[in-house]
């Protein structure tokens, strides 16, 4: 017979196994419990959209739409679908396809994974997974801030504390307009320094320019026109309303003009948490103001901002910390010398699970059972702080003997096979 060929996983998609999924499942509850604590109501989108939705809603000329999409046509129907790139267009179209804006606005949060097709790097891959929080209907700075101290709020539960918060604001439309006019005279006049790149982003998206990477460029850009300097009576007055909040919750922050965020709908507030930890991709969280997509998508206007977080850059910060995270454990192994005690041994294992014990049962290999020895090894690896075993003296008595295993002695005890809900509590690790 000829060798099958082995499969592997997509470049850049990656398998989540057992150990390290424990640390997934770790922060999944972190954010759960909290966002829970901030009255925020889990929403999950499919992970297919119409492609339309993301051209309008993230932007024609941005490098997600332009190079990074996972798009197809539907051989069935011939629809051009997309698979997300992002949680924030899914979220805007679930809220106006359900009408969940008709009484008030709402605050929602999602996790899950996005898909873009980009150069795998450390924390970054083409299958990632985003958590994200959004608030939609409310427009004024305190909100911004109810978001940001949401993200402080994690960091603190994660053990997190090597980051800094900078923030920007967009502006209005009409502000950014005068202010990309002084933009793009101003790159006229120095397009000898800039690379291949920024020239063609020059007019159809000049604010990006300001966010190259080029060391040669950083000199001219640095000089450019500042968009704050453009800013109305309105937008200045919602970004000093949030910095009043900030410094009033001890949350530090710095004003970086550069920062425009890569999606084309973000207006007044735009903000990033960064980190030094993690080499060039520093931004573990990042979002802002974006009152003017509900209607770019289709629905009625309405403000909104939020935020999103890669999860796997956080949890390469929390690996870098050296955070401890908490392992799932077993309470129980059940050694079982002779098969034939096996009925019995699922009915009590059975009845301790329904009662919150954790417990493993050993199980039989090609060559039967195994030795005593050869159980009780197991047993002692799969990390469990008791041993049940089912011995044919013990069943013929209707008892189990109850052998700690991590007290350093070895203690035993016997218990009744009929009162199992008696003694079961004895046996959780945290009892």
């Amino acid at each position: 017979m000829a060798k099958t060929d082995k499969l592997s996983a997509v470049k850049g998609m990656n398998d989540i196994l057992p150990g390290e999924s424990a640390r997934w499942e770790w922060l999944e509850a972190q954010v759960r419990d909290l966002m829970g604590r901030f009255a925020y109501r889990n929403v999950r989108t499919p992970i297919v959209e119409h492609t339309q939705l993301f051209v309008r809603g993230i932007g024609e000329v941005t490098d997600i739409v332009e190079k990074e999409m996972y798009s197809f046509e539907d051989k069935l129907n011939g629809e051009k679908l997309t698979l997300r790139p992002e949680g924030t267009a899914s979220l805007v179209r679930a809220t106006i396809e359900n009408n969940l804006l008709y009484d008030g606005g709402k605050r929602m949060w999602y996790m899950g994974p996005m898909f873009r097709h980009e150069r795998p790097q450390r924390g970054r891959y083409r299958q990632f997974h985003q958590i994200g929080a959004e608030a939609l209907g409310f427009a004024g700075p305190d909100v911004d801030a109810e978001l940001i101290l949401l993200a402080v709020s994690l960091w603190k539960r994660l053990g997190l504390t090597q980051w800094r918060l900078e923030i920007n604001s967009l502006g209005q439309p009409e502000e950014r307009k005068a202010h990309r006019e002084a933009l793009i005279a101003y790159l006229e006049q120095h397009t000898d320094v800039m690379d291949e790149e920024a020239k063609r982003r020059m007019y159809a998206n000049p604010l990006r320019v300001l966010d190259t990477k080029n060391p040669a460029m950083q000199e001219m850009v640095n000089a450019a026109p500042k968009l704050l300097d453009y800013l109305g009576e309105a937008s200045l007055a919602h970004f000093e309303g949030l910095k009043a909040i900030l410094d009033a919750n001890d949350v530090p922050w710095t004003v970086n003009p550069r920062l425009v965020r890569g999606l084309d709908y973000y207006n007044l507030t735009v903000f990033e948490f960064v980190t030094d930890l993690l080499g060039s991709q520093g931004t573990i969280c990042a979002g802002g103001r974006y009152d003017y997509l509900i209607e770019q998508v289709g629905g009625k206007p309405a403000p909104a901002v939020g935020w999103a977080l890669g999860v796997e850059r956080v949890l390469e910060l929390v690996k870098e910390l050296g955070t401890d995270i908490p392992q799932p454990g077993l309470d129980v192994y059940a050694i079982v010398p002779d098969q034939a005690a096996m009925p019995v041994v699922l009915r009590t294992l059975t009845q301790l699970r329904e009662l919150g014990v954790r417990a493993q049962m050993h199980t039989a290999g090609a060559e039967g059972m195994g030795s005593m020895k050869s159980q009780f090894k197991k047993a002692d690896a799969s990390g469990s702080s008791f041993a049940l075993i089912f011995g044919g003296d013990e069943l013929a008595q209707g008892m189990v003997t109850v052998k700690s295993l991590r007290d350093g002695q070895g203690a035993q005890t016997q218990q009744a096979l009929v009162d199992v809900t008696s003694w079961a509590h004895t046996l959780q690790s945290n009892a």
